[in-house]
């Protein structure tokens, strides 16, 4: 067991968590110009709802869809096609869903970067490309869903053409799911398709709704947003329950951990922009395209802007006592979108450029002055070590760290187990870091 004899260099910061030049320019890269044409275009298709025109070629989500395939086809062209594009499709029964009257086809449109590495671990980010009015069923109103959701179709064409300037070691996918209002189909599909063929995810983005600043409350405020992340998975079995009861890890789950990755990215890298990490699923009573797959076992969070305006959603265009109804154009904040697009980018490139997170994670150090952590060594060739991170029990993000080398049995000399929680990373030669690994065996004793 490794105790204090590496104490020099436990002790020291890692000699690779220098500022990324890369993420430094990848945060500033997302263009509000081209974000804001992205709307207007998807706008102009008048409906995206899924049961609107599949056959006209300006109008309708059959044409939103072809057009989002044709952009991600032309951002491949000009990375000498470095994006496996293609539609992904289902058909959803109108059998025992109240929202789809007659059997449905739903396609997602979905660009794949692929990792030279680890081609299939994926890091996904996702847009909606449906939008609706206040009938769930009404498919043929204008439904402009500006920023319900074009911002978040338009930021992941926009992730596009950032990221894939770069090449990285895992896998980066661009979605647009479809079919979000009528039942988060498309992502039940996307997420069935991932289990079926066994994708390795690290996480998935969802982003639904990144471009209001003006919330219906009255507050205007464009330098938060928010992450909404589950606690713990859905699978756990029976005996990790039960271990979580004792031990501890109700809010330490995979996708709380990718809420904290995306904060502590957004604190470094981005100027003037806030995270605010919500303990929800998601909004109260609400859902998203990040459920089907949380749902499904895989890690995933919504992204979103922190202050709504419920009389631009789900609304039909209309004046009532002077107050403007509807998710128009002129209800977007096109640098907002912009902003949170860097976010998405950023947590994205750090990932996939990344190492993979140490596995087997165990704890022990019950009635000890000392906590001990041991985990399985990650085989990597861009791996330069770990680090084990802890915090207070209260404390929402991590506030302690400590670089060990290419040790996979440390102890942390008079830190009592009891006061604080513990989790390790893996470490890439550039600096780049996976996601924190919360403890989920103990060590046995000898």
């Amino acid at each position: 067991m490794l105790a204090t004899s590496n104490l020099a260099v436990a002790q020291s910061e890692s000699p690779f968590s220098k500022t990324s030049k890369m993420l430094m320019q990848i945060a500033e890269a997302p263009s509000a110009v081209r974000i804001e044409k992205d709307i207007k275009k998807l706008v102009s298709f008048g409906t995206r709802h899924t049961l609107s025109d599949t056959v006209s070629t300006t109008r309708g989500i059959g044409a939103a869809r072809r057009w989002i395939k044709s952009e991600f086809d032309t951002i491949s062209k000009e990375c000498n096609n470095c994006l496996e594009v293609s539609f992904q499709r289902s058909l959803v029964s109108a059998e025992g869903n109240k929202r789809i009257p007659k059997d449905t086809w739903v396609v997602n449109v979905m660009a794949v970067q692929r990792g030279i590495k680890h081609p299939n671990r994926y890091i996904i980010m996702s847009g909606d490309i449906d939008s609706r009015v206040s009938d769930p069923m009404n498919g043929t109103s204008d439904s402009p869903g500006a920023n319900d959701n074009a911002t978040g179709m338009a930021g992941a064409l926009e992730a596009a053409r950032v990221l894939s300037k770069y090449k990285f070691t895992s896998s980066i996918i661009y979605v647009g799911l479809s079919g979000e209002e009528q039942g988060l189909f498309g992502g039940q599909h996307m997420a069935k398709v991932a289990k079926e063929a066994g994708w390795n995810i690290i996480g998935v983005l969802n982003n639904d709704m990144i471009g209001n600043i003006e919330g219906v409350d009255g507050v205007i405020q464009n330098n938060s947003f928010r992450i909404f992340s589950e606690p713990v998975p859905v699978n756990l079995t029976e005996q990790q329950m039960k271990r979580m009861r004792f031990y501890g890890g109700e809010v330490d789950g995979p996708s709380r951990q990718l809420a904290r990755y995306i904060a502590k990215l957004t604190d470094k890298y981005m100027n003037n922009l806030k995270a605010k990490m919500i303990y929800r699923l998601d909004r109260f009573g609400r859902g998203g395209h990040h459920k089907p797959f949380n749902d499904a076992g895989f890690t995933g969070v919504r992204i979103m802007e922190t202050h709504e305006n419920y009389n631009r959603q789900h609304q039909d265009l209309r004046t009532e006592n002077g107050i403007k109804y509807g998710d128009v154009i002129e209800g977007v904040n096109f640098k907002y979108a912009a902003k949170l697009t860097a976010v998405n980018a950023l947590t994205m490139a750090a990932l996939a450029s990344a190492p993979p997170a140490p596995t087997n994670v165990m704890i022990g150090g019950a009635v000890q002055p000392s906590t001990q952590l041991k985990w399985t060594a990650v085989n990597d060739a861009n791996l330069a070590g770990y680090k084990v991170y802890w915090r207070d029990t209260t404390a929402p993000q991590w506030q302690h760290s400590r670089w060990v080398g290419m040790s996979t049995d440390y102890t942390l000399e008079n830190l009592v187990i009891d006061n604080y929680l513990f989790g390790v990373v893996s470490v890439g030669k550039d600096g780049s870091e996976s996601m924190v690994q919360f403890p989920n065996a103990l060590i046995p004793k000898e």
